[in-house]
């Protein structure tokens, strides 16, 4: 996915609809083409005790909820995707397939080693609960607990310590 910032009438004038319309079709329509095209494999899969063939997992990101100022296409194709998640589990329940979704908070991934330390202290420090940002690990066993509790569907995980953007 992209994150891709802007306001929908900047300093610059109005956003740009060929901004507007990338940052939805990578984030969005990337996340159906690939949906479709794993769904069409998994079909064939050997399905478990349950009927189970296979399972998806969006990643949306907290910005769905909360969208700060400037995220309009971000937080709106993130939305989408948590909207996605249910209908595509109902879609899919026919030939086996779960849809699950995680929105997580601000991770520490390889884009904060070019932040400034200070910047990410401050980010962290608003963090409820561990005051840190999310491990890539943390994200992963959520994943895998989407994969292993097979009565999970239809859902979408916040991963954010209990932090809640503001508009800024």
């Amino acid at each position: 996915g992209i994150i891709g910032a802007g306001r929908v009438l900047g300093r610059d004038g109005p956003m740009a609809g060929d901004f507007f319309t990338k940052v939805i079709h990578v984030n969005l329509i990337g996340t159906f083409l690939c949906d479709k095209a794993a769904a069409s494999l998994m079909q064939h899969n050997a399905p478990n005790e349950d009927g189970e063939r296979g399972l998806l997992i969006h990643t949306s990101s907290v910005a769905a909820f909360e969208g700060q100022i400037g995220q309009i296409a971000y937080g709106s194709a993130k939305s989408a995707l948590i909207g996605m998640t249910l209908i595509a589990a109902r879609d899919l329940s026919s030939i086996g397939v779960r849809v699950n979704a995680i929105a997580p908070g601000v991770m520490d991934t390889i884009a904060w080693e070019q932040a400034p330390a200070e910047m990410k202290a401050a980010l962290e420090a608003t963090v409820p609960f561990p005051k840190r940002l999310g491990a890539p690990e943390e994200f992963a066993k959520l994943a895998e607990h989407l994969l292993s509790n097979r009565y999970m569907n239809g859902h979408v995980a916040r991963l954010d310590g209990a932090l809640r953007f503001g508009p800024k």
